[in-house]
């Protein structure tokens, strides 16, 4: 399992959020993919980020695939009911942690709201079938998985990112990695401080 947590490396989460929403203003149905979601951390962050950026009108018309492996089969029902354990939840900022978080009943447990919560759908996934769970998508984040990879299998889990971005859609990764030279042809890098990747 990734180590992850609520806002890690904001930094990307933030340039994402400042490239992407100039390409998905006015569409109706925005697909994101979260590819290596873990427990549900990275693509609720996104969502959040996503959500003060956009407003709640708009950003209804958001909807983010969250995928797995998942060989502890926990990680649908954590993301399913959006509750966490305070400790887990600690790096958040306040004022957001107050806009978007509340009590579910336990003293240490707090539960995502409901119109982030909604946005985001988890699924069970190899993304070494090389099958993507959709198409159609604005962008693709895939963090803290594509290293644990082969270098082929690493080359053609990110053609099967590209087939599956729409024209212009952005593919996110961590900031220690780099496109391969096999694949450099099929994006543009758009910025010099984060591995944020537009399709050609």
């Amino acid at each position: 399992m990734a180590f992850t947590y609520f806002f890690r490396d904001l930094h990307t989460i933030n340039l994402i959020v400042k490239y992407l929403i100039p390409e998905i203003q006015g569409k109706r149905n925005i697909k994101l993919w979260d590819a290596g979601c873990a427990m549900g951390p990275e693509p609720f962050s996104l969502a959040i980020c996503l959500s003060e950026e956009m407003g709640r009108f708009a950003f209804k018309n958001v909807h983010i695939d969250a995928t797995d492996i998942d060989k502890s089969n926990l990680f649908a029902d954590i993301i399913e009911n959006g509750s966490y354990p305070y400790e887990q939840l600690q790096r958040i900022p306040k004022d957001i942690f107050d806009k978007y978080f509340e009590r579910n009943g336990t003293p240490d447990h707090f539960v995502i709201d409901y119109n982030i919560r909604n946005r985001v759908r988890y699924t069970r996934h190899d993304l070494l079938t090389l099958k993507p769970v959709d198409t159609g998508y604005s962008l693709v984040m895939c963090k803290n998985v594509l290293l644990h990879f082969k270098p082929d299998e690493r080359i053609q889990v990110i053609k099967m990112f590209h087939d599956t971005l729409l024209t212009g859609g952005l593919l996110a990764m961590e900031q220690t990695q780099s496109l391969p030279q096999e694949v450099i042809h099929l994006f543009d890098k758009i910025i010099d401080d984060g591995q944020i990747f537009r399709k050609k």
